[in-house]
């Protein structure tokens, strides 16, 4: 899943060790750009995963990858948006992973162009055994 917003804050990080090894989680909140904005928080967990969100500045309008997760405990439920990826928005690059280079956007430049693919004549339909217009309004009893 993915969401478009602007990055407003960014939570502080936590750590620990755990029977697996040292662990760090982090996390940031987006202002979705709706007629009724919402303010969404995501978790991100492992150095390299927290480490996306320091390069970026508040405010930055970012596309979010994340996957929603749950997990029950004393039969309440609770749900985490983890986030594995986070591109920096642009309408003229959407999908362009942060950091990789990108295009500059000229509007006097026309995408080039591939030509339409080409029916193989035996696939072409045949249009010449098809009755003609008079042969059809004879049969037509239609009042319209």
């Amino acid at each position: 899943m993915e969401i478009i917003g602007k990055l407003i804050r960014v939570l502080p990080e936590q750590s620990g060790e755990s029977a697996r090894g040292r662990w760090v989680r982090g996390g940031f909140v987006i202002e979705t750009s709706e007629q009724y904005p919402r303010m969404v928080a995501f978790t991100m967990f492992g150095e390299d995963k927290v480490a996306m969100i320091k390069g970026i500045a508040i405010g930055t309008q970012i596309n979010v990858h994340f996957s929603p997760e749950s997990r029950e405990f004393q039969d309440r439920w609770y749900t985490d948006l983890r986030c594995f990826r986070i591109d920096t928005f642009n309408p003229a690059t959407v999908g362009t992973p942060y950091g990789a280079p990108q295009q500059a956007y000229n509007p006097g430049m026309a995408a080039p162009q591939q030509p339409a693919p080409q029916m193989p004549a035996e696939q072409s339909p045949a249009f010449a055994s098809a009755p003609s217009g008079d042969a059809l309004a004879a049969d037509d009893d239609l009042p319209f």
